[in-house]
């Protein structure tokens, strides 16, 4: 696509166009939601530039400007009726997805833990330069869940170009975003893993209620990444959104 920002999207089944974002951690860590969906739908996911040691982009360097090429990208391509899902940051790209130049295009949003809100009794927590074994003590149910094979190369320079990116991406919080999202009119559901201690269940929350009209699933026995640990909570709840939202 010309002058897109994307240079790697990968496609995966047939149906519903579904966009699915993926967070910080990069494209592995969506893997089994683009799985999932496959099965029943048209799977868009992109890696996000800069990330798994692809290019970056010097007209993206905010997380808006990320929303806005994506909104290009819909636009682009014709997609509409779409169904954007994203992972932690990946949720804050979705839930400014809905609030752009493609919310036409877009028949429903599943942010799930989403991060990059501001939300005053319950802040995030900082967890830039945390090694991934501490970081899974906050965000794991059960921190043994993640099994990470052992560092090679390349895979330790990947981790270090997707946090360069991370950075240069401004990617703290927008103080102005939870002032906004009233202005969402997108189905919305939000899911959250109730034993996340990066973004804690109060800020899912507090989220979700500034949506209006929007769903809220709580997930049990989760963490932030909570179709890890219990996917099948996570599915039960996507998959009836999925076909509750399609209009076409």
């Amino acid at each position: 696509m010309a002058n897109s920002p994307f240079t790697k999207v990968s496609e995966l089944g047939t149906g519903r166009p579904v966009l699915v974002l993926h967070g910080g951690g990069g494209p592995f860590t969506t893997a089994l939601l683009v799985e999932h969906l496959a099965e029943s739908a048209h799977v868009f996911a992109p890696t996000h530039p800069g990330f798994n040691g692809t290019a970056r982009d010097p007209r993206v360097t905010t997380v808006r400007d990320l929303a806005d090429a994506y909104a290009g990208y819909l636009i682009e391509q014709d997609l509409r009726n779409v169904l954007v899902v994203g992972s932690s940051v990946g949720g804050w790209v979705a839930t400014e997805l809905a609030l752009g130049s493609a919310a036409d295009r877009i028949s429903g949003i599943v942010p799930i833990n989403a991060a990059g809100f501001e939300v005053e009794s319950h802040p995030a927590r900082d967890v830039r330069g945390m090694a991934p074994q501490e970081l899974a003590q906050y965000s794991f149910h059960d921190p043994s869940n993640l099994r990470l094979p052992p560092p090679t190369p390349e895979s330790v320079d990947i981790a270090r170009g997707n946090a360069a990116t991370l950075a240069a991406l401004s990617i703290d919080t927008d103080p102005k975003l939870m002032k906004r999202v009233h202005e969402i009119t997108t189905p919305t559901l939000v899911i959250w893993g109730e034993s996340d201690r990066i973004v804690g269940l109060g800020y899912g929350r507090a989220f979700a209620d500034a949506i209006s009209g929007s769903e809220f699933a709580r997930i049990p026995d989760s963490g932030h990444l909570p179709y890890f640990e219990n996917p099948t909570a996570v599915f039960a709840a996507l998959d009836s959104f999925a076909t509750r939202s399609e209009t076409e």
